[in-house]
């Protein structure tokens, strides 16, 4: 990911947990349904994953439970003491983000990430998704779920939405992070060499699915 965003993810690890459980007015749309956005990744996921910014665990343990293999990667050393309270205890969370991480100890047939994505520019999106399909053998998958908008037009909505309900931290998010264009992101997929489809979740969240072609 990102790492100009680490601090913010540094001091947001111990509240993290109540912001997605909807705790938080500003944030609870973005949230909205997150259990089930958790579950759909675990459903469409194959057996060997990879997963970047695991933040506080609560993907990993779902995918744990469903008995997949994780090498489970993040950046912030305050998020990975609080995810290694959840997870079983051999399991290892490597430091790491979306550009800069360990190779994983065995082959993957799944890359997946919840909220994460938007802290690259698209150009780094576009770099990393190559990088990713490097990971893949033909039909390895990606399963994204972020925060991602069909048009500038619809993010710049929300934006004023935000600050209409006076939630300037949500507004500020939305205008500082790298939040994607739907048309957009499927076009740096297909680049990459995938087929691609995208879900919506909630009013801000939606569900990439990249299935690597020949």
């Amino acid at each position: 990911m990102g790492r100009e965003f680490l601090e913010i993810f540094t001091d947001w690890s111990s509240d993290y947990d109540n912001f997605v459980e909807g705790n938080d007015p500003e944030y609870k749309s973005v949230f909205e349904g997150y259990s089930s956005i958790l579950k759909e990744i675990v459903q469409r996921s194959g057996k060997n994953i990879l997963e970047f910014g695991i933040g506080t665990g609560n993907l990993t343990q779902q995918l744990i439970m469903a008995e997949k293999w994780i090498f489970p990667i993040e950046p912030s050393k305050e998020m990975r003491k609080i995810a290694k309270k959840k997870l079983p205890s051999g399991v290892i969370i490597y430091d790491g983000d979306l550009q800069h991480y360990p190779k994983p100890t065995k082959s993957v047939d799944t890359i997946v990430s919840s909220y994460v994505f938007h802290h690259l520019t698209d150009k780094e999106k576009e770099t990393s998704l190559k990088k990713y399909a490097d990971e893949l053998e033909e039909g390895g998958k990606i399963i994204f779920a972020d925060t991602m908008f069909e048009s500038q037009e619809a993010l710049e909505q929300k934006i004023e939405q935000a600050k209409e309900k006076k939630f300037y931290a949500l507004a500020d998010d939305l205008e500082r992070e790298y939040y994607s264009l739907i048309p957009t992101l499927l076009t740096l997929f297909d680049q990459a060499g995938f087929n691609a489809s995208v879900q919506q979740m909630n009013d801000y969240v939606w569900i990439v699915e990249g299935v690597k072609r020949i």
